[in-house]
């Protein structure tokens, strides 16, 4: 673990993080009006401001401290391989030890004819690649009309234009001219939210069939790739009922669509499995990765690519790269991190430790009044706050109020928890231990309560 140490007030540090820092995803202005949270260390689970306090990290960061932090063997390999090799690129008929081993070790991971990666510094580039690459992939087939990529209302790709374009966040197709064309969304299988009296196994079939549709309307001979993850993330942890993949899968077979799955979350032991797609038993022909390949310590993403679509690709040159492709830093701690997950059994831990202990004690918030859903898949987990269970109301205050007010009891309570929407989602790091899930529960629902408390306070718990 570090040893650096932070002595500057955090006042003087808020004030210099507000003049020159433009954070993302944030309103800056009001961030710079309240002053943001100084994080200064972390190890294990445990986060610490530049107050002291100590803060529980059920988000793994941003869903990617899969090990957990303060892993000094990460920084001991990023120093080995600053020593020996910083930089190199692998455009011009190159290559370099560290991107060629992991390119091996994700291959041996992944399931089916996955065998071939193609690599990025993020999700988001990573995504931005497969847009391309699939548009190629049908040019070079000759049939260079299938460019339409399909994906999901609420679904979250990245934040680049494309990556941006294929998620279906309508706040972020507000801004920046998104989505670009031959984008084309059909509904989540969030039951919850949109059910009505449908149960969810006909829910779920119904939303799979909808991309059946689309693809009659827009034409099979338009449509090139469908893209989703295998529980939605940043769409507020949407778990589908177990009717949807098998039927997604059904109409990409069918229709020769190809199927990418968004395993940037998903990946790297999160639901239990090394890959989601394994978890909801699909067969993608590309898998977008990021965040658990390194835990974080490192930025790096990239494309598992199917024998079949490596092999078309690789008959002629592809325009498409990046500088730190398969960068040798981040590429040797993305092996050490894989190195950890096998040796250290971190995907027996999840599946037959903290996994189950977390699904029993997150499936106890539902006896809270404020808790209609509690789903959970592995190490993700979302609860549904309403003010009616009965009839799954929604609030009648703006989407996100109540959740937002919820998140901030939360971090008061030093437990990072995240809101999307009046939905509350966790993604702690895999190695989590059974007394750590038991504060973690202890201080959402302390958290529950204070929210609880302020919505009556506040004349908030209406129904729309």
């Amino acid at each position: 673990m570090s040893t650096i140490t932070n002595h500057m007030p955090t006042e003087e540090l808020q004030a210099l993080d507000a003049a020159h820092h433009m954070h993302p995803f944030t309103c800056n202005g009001e961030l710079a009006q309240k002053g943001a949270r100084v994080i200064t260390r972390a190890d294990g689970v445990t986060l610490t401001d530049s107050e002291g306090n100590q803060i529980l990290d059920a988000m793994a960061g941003l869903w990617c401290v899969n090990i957990g932090y303060g892993r000094d063997e990460l920084a001991d390999v990023a120093a080995r391989q600053m020593r020996e090799l910083p930089y190199y690129n692998t455009f011009f008929q190159t290559t370099h030890r560290p991107a060629i081993e992991l390119a091996q070790k994700i291959a041996e991971l992944a399931p089916g004819d996955l065998n071939n990666v193609f690599f990025a510094g993020s999700g988001s580039e990573a995504n931005d690649t497969n847009l391309r690459m699939v548009r190629h992939y049908w040019a070079l087939k000759g049939k260079p009309s299938k460019s339409i990529i399909i994906s999901r209302k609420n679904a979250y790709h990245g934040s680049t234009v494309a990556s941006g374009s294929l998620g279906g966040m309508s706040a972020m197709h507000e801004q920046g001219g998104m989505p670009i064309p031959d984008i084309h969304h059909i509904n989540q299988p969030n039951w919850w939210a949109e059910g009505g009296d449908t149960s969810p196994e006909a829910f779920g079939l119904a939303k799979a069939q909808e991309l059946e549709k689309a693809i009659l309307e827009l034409g099979e001979d338009r449509v090139a790739a469908f893209i989703a993850e295998p529980v939605q993330g940043a769409g507020g942890v949407i778990v589908p009922p177990d009717s949807y993949w098998p039927e997604i899968q059904r109409i990409c077979d069918k229709y020769e669509i190809l199927l990418i799955a968004d395993e940037v979350i998903c990946g790297f032991g999160r639901t239990g499995e090394w890959f989601g797609s394994q978890t909801v038993n699909i067969r993608p022909d590309i898998m977008t990765i990021a965040k658990g390949l390194s835990s974080g310590y490192s930025p790096i993403g990239g494309s598992i690519v199917s024998d079949e679509v490596a092999s078309v690709i690789a008959t002629g040159e592809f325009n498409h790269g990046y500088t730190y492709s398969g960068h040798p830093v981040a590429a040797a701690v993305a092996l050490e991190n894989l190195r950890i997950l096998e040796e250290e059994d971190v995907l027996g831990h999840v599946q037959n430790v903290a996994a189950p202990y977390l699904k029993e004690q997150w499936e106890s918030l539902l006896d809270h009044p404020l808790v209609g859903e509690a789903k959970i898949v592995g190490m993700m987990g979302s609860i549904a706050l309403t003010p009616n269970k009965e009839t799954r109301a929604a609030f009648a205050a703006d989407a996100g109020t109540v959740g937002y007010i919820c998140r901030e009891r939360c971090f008061a309570n030093n437990l990072v928890m995240r809101h999307v929407g009046d939905r509350m989602i966790i993604s702690p790091p895999l190695v989590i231990k059974l007394e750590e899930i038991d504060l973690l529960i202890a201080r959402a629902r302390t958290s529950l309560d204070e929210c609880y408390a302020r919505l009556k306070e506040d004349g908030l718990l209406q129904s729309a």
